[in-house]
């Protein structure tokens, strides 16, 4: 099951310096409500070496905001404390998303 990102545990979890891939979504999003599958899969697929979640931009606003999260379903990845710009990915489908993810490890 993907991590649940918040406000309040997000640059936290991205300062310890994994890999982190995190999706933003919303409920009444259809694409968000299609990718959320492939996220718990691939979430329990790369469980312990890459952590991997979502954050819900109706519920949580302020780390949406600083990352200009313009459209949803957008994802970023994260690795040693930075954001790896190359690797944003705005409607990824599953194939995309583990590409990047063994870039994000490769990285």
């Amino acid at each position: 099951m993907a991590l649940e990102f918040t406000d309040s545990n997000v640059n936290e979890i991205i300062a310890s310096g994994q890999p982190v891939v995190i999706d933003f979504w919303a409920s009444w999003c259809g694409p968000c409500m299609r990718l959320a599958p492939v996220i718990d899969q691939l979430a329990a697929e790369y469980d312990g070496k890459v952590v991997i979640g979502k954050y819900n931009v109706d519920d949580q606003t302020d780390f949406a905001t600083a990352n200009r999260i313009m459209s949803i379903p957008t994802i970023l990845c994260f690795k040693n404390g930075e954001q790896i710009r190359e690797l944003r990915m705005t409607g990824p489908t599953r194939e995309q998303l583990k590409d990047n993810i063994e870039k994000l490890i490769a990285y």
